[in-house]
């Protein structure tokens, strides 16, 4: 088994002074790493009847689809606002300088469809949670939402777990 985490670069003050930017595309780049990664998602999910695996732009359309693909699953894009060619539904979250909106194709989801929402990393929430809301609002099933990194002292874990969803993160890294 290889240590998925020692393949995450740290960049420094990204993008602004005092952040540690967790890379995840270093890991990505690790073939055998890349695929562990896709491996360890795929065996927690696949007796789980997932129909269907959204991911948030744009590190979560490289896992997601990956991951949707060993499943059988289709896959849902969950896009940044104006991104989307047809008609769709959209919800705002907060940043720390503003707010930002991710969007889902009305009708990419179906009534009690059985969803896995996929990130690379889970800071304050906020997208997940957008993204948590926009399948609700299809009235799709939330089975999980699941990332690479978790940066437990911003506490997205938490707030996502507050609206009664399971997350999952390979690992963890302290500090933000």
């Amino acid at each position: 088994m290889i240590d998925l985490r020692s393949l995450v670069r740290t960049i420094e003050d990204f993008p602004k002074k005092g952040i540690l930017f967790r890379d995840v595309t270093t890991l990505l780049g690790h073939g055998a790493g890349y695929q562990q990664t896709i491996d360890t998602f795929v065996a927690r999910y696949k007796n789980e009847g997932i129909q269907k695996v959204a991911g948030i732009e744009a590190r979560g359309f490289i896992l997601g689809g990956a991951i949707a693909h060993q499943l059988g699953a289709g896959f849902v894009p969950l896009r940044k606002k104006g991104k989307l060619p047809g008609q769709a539904v959209g919800h705002d979250y907060e940043l720390e300088y503003g707010t930002d909106r991710i969007e889902m194709h009305i009708g990419a989801i179906t009534p009690g469809e059985r969803v896995l929402l996929v990130d690379d990393l889970i800071a304050t929430g906020g997208t997940a949670e957008a993204g948590i809301r926009l399948i609700r609002i299809a009235e799709g099933v939330v089975v999980e939402a699941c990332f690479v990194i978790d940066l437990p002292d911003l506490g997205g874990a938490k707030r996502i777990e507050a609206l009664g969803v399971k997350t999952y993160s390979l690992f963890a890294f302290e500090g933000h």
